[in-house]
């Protein structure tokens, strides 16, 4: 008898989470559905950043066109107006050292479609991270700092594939 008690409370209580998930959107996310087929990423060549949203734009099953003279025959053209990384001293100590920086990355595009209709007017991007610095572990900060700039890169990728899968139509 206790043991039926026992299960009967827990369906009961795995019922009301599911009810309770389904009630408040909870939803997995799933690719993004985009209003275009084809797109021209317009970054530089040595670009981090341009490289990992190429690669994220075309396992998401769009074409991403890579030659400039074929750029016209894309649906739509993704222009990048400022890509910077910032590293900013936020703290020092009594000797004068570097005890933190603050790290920025700032990323501005548009995106438009070959006859110039801008979709997407200019978009500014930031993400920035806080790193303490220890002068006898140069190493490994620069380890970390490198680690913190691909996770905010990540962050903005992320955020300009939001942007484009919310684009209607042309």
């Amino acid at each position: 008898m206790q043991r039926r008690h026992l299960l009967l409370s827990a369906s009961v209580a795995s019922a009301s989470a599911l009810l309770a998930t389904a009630g408040c959107g909870f939803k997995l996310r799933v690719a993004p559905n985009f209003a275009f087929k084809s797109i021209y990423v317009n970054t530089a060549e040595g670009s981090t950043l341009g490289n990992q949203l190429k690669r994220v734009l075309a396992s998401n099953n769009l074409l991403v066109v890579t030659d400039p003279q074929q750029m016209m025959t894309s649906d739509v053209i993704l222009d990048p107006l400022f890509d910077q990384r910032q590293k900013v001293v936020l703290a020092i100590n009594a000797a004068g050292l570097v005890r933190e920086f603050k790290l920025r990355l700032l990323f501005s595009f548009k995106l438009r479609t070959p006859q110039g209709k801008d979709l997407i007017p200019q978009a500014d991007l930031e993400q920035q991270r806080d790193i303490s610095f220890n002068e006898s572990a140069v190493l490994a900060k620069e380890a970390e700092e490198a680690l913190l700039y691909r996770d905010m890169q990540s962050d903005i990728v992320q955020q300009i594939m939001r942007r484009l899968a919310a684009v209607q139509s042309r």
